[in-house]
């Protein structure tokens, strides 16, 4: 579940990035088909800070200089619309006995954290997929671009907040299409309670307790009472159900499905019925007791869910093409630069240019990576790649060799590409891959 699982120290925690490009230097360039090779004197800088790179560091120019482009501030862009759609619903829907929110939003938090808060703080275990090279991007052995933002749930619980949300840009390595980009944007949410917040409505709660020593179930965690899990997992239940009743409509049909994350148990998928499909709105559980003991808040018990805005965006706006939101097209951000967020909207379709469709297929070494090709592409192309598949596969056995075949489809947001252009860009991944990634371009 793409949207809630998957930094940098606390005093870092809030240093400005609104709305600028980051300055980015990379001093030399790194050969994946040689990850041992020294990076002596090397660095990049991101906001203003620089961080000496490693055989770990995997970032591109091209990621880089997405950095502080921060979608989600942009008035004009449909990220933002959503982004203060469900600032409002939290913040009308769920108020303290002195008028207050209960939630305090966060939307502008450096992407720049530790491996320790993006994988250790969340027990996100070592052997688990997202630790690796080839699905996260790392700035070196230490610091890395959030693959997450609930990688600063545990700085913030140590501060003192015990509800709030998390808005920002995330960055994974992935496939390339209409609907996966490497940079997207997630809204992550905490709530804490006290024993006596958990049992106030309960009449008689005298001999009611958050803990107890017994056994994990499906049901709850070893640490807590199953009145506790109950009563925690209604709460949680009720307040994404009238966050989806929101944005989707009252009418919607909605159910729950039981799902693994490492930081949450029991945990939860809530999907809609949308468009006739089931649809996934966000993942969600009952916070590890562990996560909440190593952050100081050993005497609450809480619950926490992320979404991806992007997949609900595209959904709710009918966008058709995820690259659509980092459009500067005028034609595009013009029909969401409205004054009242909650009026429906459909995107409308500026035009639409033809496709160009180049094929590639190459040897590959023993430790190629797809996303490393991906990256590759991205960096060559940019937004002008639609599409990359993998369309046929095999091994040579006489070479002893594998081989890999991939359909490219190129198409420009604002413009017809021409067949020339198209096969200049098709031949640069051509070279770059044999150069970086040490593949062998079959029939050259």
């Amino acid at each position: 579940m793409s949207s809630f699982l998957l930094q940098r120290t606390p005093s870092m925690l809030y240093q400005n990035v609104i709305s600028y490009k980051a300055n980015i230097h990379i001093k030399t360039a790194k050969c994946f088909c040689n990850t041992t090779q020294k990076q002596d004197n090397t660095y990049v800088e991101i906001l203003g800070i620089k961080y000496p790179t490693d055989t770990t560091t995997n970032v591109t120019p091209r990621i880089l200089s997405k950095i502080g482009w921060n979608l989600h501030h942009n008035k004009r862009n449909p990220l933002f619309l959503l982004k203060e759609r469900i600032k409002k619903h939290m913040y009308t829907s769920f108020k303290k006995s002195t008028g207050n929110p209960v939630f305090s939003i966060f939307d502008n938090l450096s992407p720049v954290v530790t491996l320790d808060q993006n994988f250790d703080s969340l027990l996100v275990p070592q052997s688990h997929v997202s630790r690796r090279v080839s699905d996260s991007y790392y700035i070196n052995s230490s610091y890395m671009l959030r693959a997450h933002t609930s990688a600063h749930q545990r700085d913030l619980l140590q501060m003192g907040f015990d509800a709030f949300m998390v808005f920002g840009d995330v960055y994974r390595r992935d496939a390339i299409d209409k609907s996966h980009y490497p940079i997207f944007h997630q809204a992550d949410g905490l709530r804490c309670f006290t024993q006596r917040q958990v049992f106030e409505n309960v009449r008689d709660s005298t001999d009611l307790q958050l803990f107890e020593n017994s056994k994990r179930t499906p049901e709850k965690q070893e640490k807590h009472s199953m009145d506790t899990a109950k009563l925690i997992e209604h709460d949680l239940k009720q307040t994404l159900l009238s966050l989806a009743y929101y944005l989707f409509g009252k009418d919607i049909k909605a159910r729950w499905v039981e799902a693994t994350f490492p930081f949450t148990h029991p945990s939860w998928e809530l999907e809609i019925w949308y468009y006739n499909e089931w649809m996934e709105v966000l993942g969600c559980g009952i916070v590890e007791q562990a996560i909440l003991d190593k952050a100081g808040a050993c005497n609450k018990v809480g619950w926490a869910f992320g979404l991806g805005l992007e997949r609900l965006a595209m959904k709710l706006y009918e966008i058709p093409d995820i690259r659509l939101f980092w459009s500067k097209d005028a034609g595009f951000l013009n029909q969401f630069n409205i004054q009242d967020y909650e009026i429906a909207i459909k995107y409308r379709p500026i035009s639409i240019y033809p496709p160009c469709i180049n094929d590639i297929s190459f040897w590959i070494p023993d430790n190629y990576h797809e996303n490393d090709f991906y990256d590759l592409v991205r960096e060559v192309g940019g937004d002008l790649v639609e599409q990359v598949n993998l369309f046929d596969s095999f091994f040579h056995p006489k070479k002893m060799m594998n081989s890999h075949a991939y359909r490219i489809t190129y198409r420009s947001m604002d413009k017809t590409l021409t067949q020339d252009e198209v096969n200049s860009l098709h031949s640069q991944i051509g070279q770059k891959a044999e150069q970086k990634l040490c593949v062998d371009i079959r029939d050259k």
